[in-house]
C-alpha cells in the first residue's frame, strides 16, 4: 500500500534520504539527495547539481537551501 501523503511535508519525510529536484527563484534548479528540512522548508541537500534545462552546469556538494527562494520540491 502506497505511504498516504496528507500534509505538504509528508511528502518531504516521504523523500528524505532520496532524490529531489527542487526550482529556485532566478529560474535555478537543483538536484541532490534530500537530507533534512525543517517547518520553514530550509532544505540541506548532499551530492547536489546545479541544471540548466535539464543537463548539469556545476557541481555544488552540499548545501542549505533558503526556504523563501523555494519554488517547488519534486522527487
Amino acid at each position: 500500500m502506497a505511504e498516504e501523503i496528507s500534509r505538504p511535508f509528508d511528502l518531504l519525510n516521504s523523500i528524505v534520504g532520496k532524490s529531489a529536484m527542487v526550482k529556485l527563484k532566478g529560474n535555478m534548479q537543483l538536484r541532490g539527495i534530500l537530507r533534512a528540512f525543517d517547518q520553514h522548508m530550509n532544505l540541506v541537500l548532499e551530492d547536489a547539481d546545479e541544471l540548466k534545462d535539464d543537463q548539469k552546469v556545476a557541481r555544488i556538494g552540499t548545501v542549505i537551501v533558503r526556504g523563501d527562494n523555494i519554488l517547488y520540491v519534486s522527487p
